[in-house]
Order: structure tokens, then sequence, then C-alpha cells
């Protein structure tokens, strides 16, 4: 497992304040406002950016009762239509590539704030295309373990045409598996069939190759970045080719 990856699951594991639990609801309510609209379904079997979104929200414990106002409003046609993704490109400490996800009513706004996290965190807001170009959009799986043999499911997933797979380590719980975003559901449903219990699926922007950072000082500024522009209210995801070893991610203490 990546030091990156590692960071974000010491940060899980150490749970969210109700005031972040709060803002993660907000976050995780417009991505299943614009799932409606831009799927043109309320219905998560036949909108399948829609199911993603539910599936997120679940994982991070939002009650359904939320998610079905939330779907419902959306229905409305009033909720979210001012909404617009946009995604922002900058360079953190050590030249560390940088892209940030949003989705906002206030242009202006979000622009000032994604710039001014960059400055006062050691990076810089870079022009469209700086950055986009070290990232590549994939799907993710993660896959409970438990009463299999990962060497069986890495085949099972490779014939189901599936890009990767993580290599497991003793203790792992869950293998990640790699796919074309295209074929995320495919597989996902196929793996289900088979009796496997995936736990997680979703797009994402992986880096075509990543940065090592060797110093603990820099690691941490970088983590310190990515930190900062998450907690902006229209911020949905940032995505970094910072990789650095799960040392440096256990010491970090925000």
């Amino acid at each position: 497992m990546s030091g990156h990856s590692k960071w974000a699951q010491i940060r899980r594991s150490k749970g969210v304040n109700d005031a972040r639990r709060g803002q993660l609801f907000t976050r995780l309510g417009r991505e299943i406002v614009v799932a409606v609209r831009e799927g043109g379904s309320g219905d998560p079997n036949a909108n399948f950016r829609l199911r993603i979104a539910i599936q997120r929200a679940r994982d991070a414990n939002m009650p359904m009762d939320n998610i079905e106002r939330t779907i419902k409003r959306a229905l409305g046609g009033s909720e979210g239509a001012a909404l617009s993704e946009i995604t922002y490109e900058g360079y953190g400490p050590a030249g560390t590539a940088m892209l940030v996800s949003t989705l906002t009513e206030n242009r202006n706004r979000t622009v000032a704030e994604v710039r001014n996290a960059f400055n006062r965190n050691g990076g810089n807001l870079g022009e469209n295309g700086c950055v986009d170009w070290l990232f590549e959009a994939k799907g993710i799986l993660e896959v409970e373990l438990q009463g299999h043999d990962p060497d069986e499911l890495t085949l099972e997933a490779i014939d189901l045409g599936a890009d990767d797979v993580d290599p497991v380590g003793a203790g792992d719980e869950v293998m990640t598996i790699y796919t074309d975003p295209s074929d995320l559901e495919k597989i996902r449903q196929a793996l289900e069939a088979k009796k496997y219990k995936v736990v997680k699926a979703e797009s994402t922007m992986l880096p075509k190759t990543r940065l090592e950072l060797a110093d603990e000082k820099v690691a941490h500024q970088v983590m310190r970045l990515v930190e900062k522009l998450e907690d902006l209210d229209d911020v949905q995801n940032v995505y970094t080719n910072a990789d650095f070893p799960e040392e440096f991610a256990a010491s970090y203490e925000g």
C-alpha cells in the first residue's frame, strides 16, 4: 500500500467531529444531486453515477433518509441547478501535482479559496492543463478478502477485464482492483455474482507515475495542503501524485 493510501486510511480511522461530518454530508449530498441531474434519473439501478454517489454516502454513514430526501429534491428540478463541476490544477511542495475537483455555484469564491489554500501551504495554483496529463481516470474496487484466496481473486478480476490489482500484504483485509471507468459497474456486478463482497466502488483520478517524497517535513507539508484543500466547502476531491513512506503518514499530526 502506498504512503498516500496509508495516510488516507489513518485519517479515516481517527474519525471526524460533528462539524466535519456535517461538511462531508453536504459534499456527498451535492454529489447525489449532480448525479441525478446528469444521469436523468433518481433510480440508482438506472443511473450508475447515482449508484456510486449513494454508495459513497452510505460508506460515510450518511442516513438513508437524508439520501432519499436529497434525491427527491434533486428530482424537483431546482436543487443543484446552479452547481458547476470545475477542476483546478496546481503544484504543491517539492513540485507535487494536484488536481482539485469542485462543485460550486460561485466560481469566483471557489477559485479564490483554492488559490489561497495553495498560497498559504507552500503551493501555487496553475493554468488549465498544467498537470492533468499526469493523471488518468480509473475505476477502483475494494473487495473483502475474508475467506477468499488472493491469487484466485486476482485471476478472477483479470479474467473479468480488470487492468491491475494491488499486491496483498500480510494482514490486509481487502484487495484493491483497478479497472477502466467504463468497466467498473460490469466488473462489480460480476464479482458480486461470484459471491465476493465489494466494499467500495468508485471512479477516481490516479497518477500515471508517483513522486516519492523522502523528506518527512516536505511530506507533511504536502499532506497539510491536501487537507486544507479538502476542508473547503466546494471541494469534492483532491488528487496528487505524491508518494511517501508509511512512517511519514503515521507521524503526521495535521
